[in-house]
């Protein structure tokens, strides 16, 4: 029915925050597997080059540009060049994002609040506005979009109000993006929303681990998202703790729930000793 998918030969994709860490290594497997154009944005120059350096060397099809994804302005110049120098995207990497983990009345208005909500929540909705009407378009042809949001976006937590926040409403958005394709019979588009507990990117420094929770490897991750977004699943929720966390809460009091979390799986705790990729 045009929606399967087992490879991403002949595509399309575009990836955010592609320089490094997941989104490079999402760049990789699609190199690997012989994508037609591997469009990357980042806002780090050199990181930049050198990842485009070595996707080149691997005999990669690449675009890179230098995109801001907090300024709209830029984001909308960036999609011009897009469809100027690639065409369409077949495949939207939403992965861009940043943390802040203090107490919410810690945070400075512009470079944490603003900042967080325009990366992480609104980024991926006018990106992914741009480009989906000519996936809607491609009948017959799969095309993906893939939002990773986090587990915060499930579970709230003390010292991630403004991430939480931002995560939040990625996950409601793209799930309900995602509804709206399948009841307006676009189904060769599909949506995956990702919500994986911390991840050793660096973002992350410093951020405990939980009850039968490890910190996450990059390459763990990139491969379970890689594999769920190309046979259309919807959800991917990592590790199984969080649909475990999800359930309890649902199920709960507030204040068990609150105890459990706080005191047995030690969710409440893991951003007490956090310093972050950049110290914020």
């Amino acid at each position: 029915m045009g929606s399967r998918m087992h490879t991403v030969a002949g595509k399309h994709l575009l990836i955010t925050g592609a320089a490094m860490g997941m989104g490079k290594i999402y760049a990789q497997l699609a190199v690997q597997e012989g994508a037609a154009a591997v469009v990357l944005w980042d806002i780090n120059q050199s990181a930049l080059q050198a990842t485009v350096a070595e996707l080149k060397s691997k005999g990669g099809k690449v675009y890179s540009y230098i995109v801001d994804v907090s300024r709209r302005e830029a984001i909308e110049q960036a999609v011009a060049r897009v469809r100027q120098d690639v065409g369409t995207i077949d495949i939207l990497i939403n992965n861009a994002g940043i943390v802040r983990g203090k107490y919410f009345w810690d945070h400075d208005d512009v470079q944490d609040t603003w900042m967080t909500m325009a990366i992480n929540a609104l980024a991926p909705m006018y990106i992914t506005r741009a480009f989906l009407p000519a996936m809607i378009e491609k009948k017959g042809s799969p095309c993906r979009i893939v939002n990773i949001a986090s587990a915060a976006g499930l579970v709230s937590n003390p010292r991630m109000s403004v991430y939480c926040g931002s995560k939040w409403a990625a996950t409601g958005w793209s799930d309900s993006v995602r509804l709206e394709l399948a009841q307006a019979g676009h189904d060769h588009v599909k949506v995956l929303t990702v919500n994986p507990t911390y991840i050793a990117t660096g973002m992350f420094a410093g951020a405990r681990s939980m009850l039968f929770t490890p910190i996450l490897t990059p390459e763990y991750v990139t491969a379970k998202v890689w594999a769920a977004m190309k046979r259309g699943a919807p959800r991917l929720l990592l590790p199984w703790t969080v649909y475990l966390s999800n359930a309890l809460k649902g199920l709960l009091p507030v204040r068990w729930y609150d105890w459990l979390a706080e005191h047995v799986f030690g969710v409440y705790r893991t951003m007490e000793d956090f310093v972050g990729r950049d110290g914020q």
